[in-house]
């Protein structure tokens, strides 16, 4: 039995462009690839957790642009099911996106166009649906007082709520109380907590803070070191799987996530749910871009067994 997963964010238009370095403020440098396709956090969450298994609903706005229309074929393609509205008064979100070639770090800028306007009058429109999923997912792409609403009413329907407070940013109070988990990864944790986060040991220090900010568990992302998983009763630590060689680290952070939810909302426990999103993230990284890089339920299984 697969739970209903809704997840509120935006959507934008990844503008992907790879060079050896980031040029200079007034220097004009030569690339060495471009690459457009859909992207943002909420959306490349959706599709991680759509492709992954779950059932999987976003919430977002749209303009009324070609964008739009990749938004749309993404989804239908993966899987999630759309509760968007669009308007032709402003435009489809953006992002611009440099990929360092020798290593595949990266640099973003985003301009969540018309989804910088959800607010809680539209989360409420959908308190319903929101409140009757199984997990409720949501980031910091859209305004922050529409993601604590939607965090409101899932906690008040029963849902497992997830925030993934990227980008950092300061949190209203009370919002971390509405969290059944947290994850951060190594800079947005030290945003919160203060805690400058540089090996595991800091992780669980910073980890323990948002615990006592009324976090339920806390999961912070290491990159190539794993996950540190982190509630009242353990601290674990999950190492990162390897599924080859590293193309593009841009969508590891919401694939995690993704992989996440979907696992937890077919019942898993939270730890299992981590060593499932840490394999889906292992195999994003593998490929380039955001939401095209979202690996199968088969392929995120198969590597699982392999390294049991």
């Amino acid at each position: 039995m697969v739970g209903n997963i809704v997840i509120l964010g935006v959507f934008v238009a990844d503008t992907s462009y790879r060079a050896d370095r980031v040029p200079r403020i007034g220097e004009t440098i030569l690339g060495n690839s471009f690459a457009l396709g859909p992207g943002g956090k909420g959306s490349n969450q959706a599709v991680a957790a759509a492709k992954a298994g779950g059932h999987v609903q976003f919430l977002s706005k749209l303009g009324e642009d070609p964008f739009a229309d990749m938004a749309l074929a993404t989804w239908e393609e993966a899987g999630v099911i759309p509760q968007i509205t669009q308007h032709a008064d402003s435009y489809t979100g953006a992002a611009y996106i440099f990929v360092e070639e020798a290593t595949g770090n990266n640099a973003i800028i985003v301009c969540p166009g018309v989804a910088a306007t959800i607010s809680p009058t539209d989360i409420e429109a959908k308190a319903e649906l929101i409140a009757d999923s199984s997990v409720f997912v949501t980031q910091l792409e859209q305004p922050i007082d529409a993601a604590l609403r939607g965090l409101e009413i899932a906690r008040e329907g029963g849902a497992q709520t997830i925030l993934n407070p990227a980008p950092a940013a300061k949190l209203p109070a009370g919002m971390l109380e509405l969290c059944s988990f947290v994850t951060p990864n190594e800079t947005e944790a030290e945003a919160i907590t203060g805690v400058s986060v540089q090996s595991i040991d800091e992780a669980k220090i910073s980890a323990e803070i948002l615990l006592e900010k009324g976090v339920g568990a806390a999961i912070i992302t290491l990159g190539e070191r794993g996950v540190l998983y982190h509630d009242h009763t353990q601290s674990i630590h999950v190492p990162a799987f390897n599924a080859g060689p590293v193309i593009e680290t841009t969508g590891a952070g919401d694939a995690f996530n993704g992989g996440f939810a979907a696992a937890l909302s077919k019942g898993m426990t939270p730890v299992e749910a981590v060593r499932f999103g840490n394999a889906t993230a292992a195999i994003s990284v593998t490929r380039p871009g955001t939401a095209p890089s979202m690996p199968s339920l088969s392929e995120i299984q198969s590597l699982l067994v392999k390294t049991q």
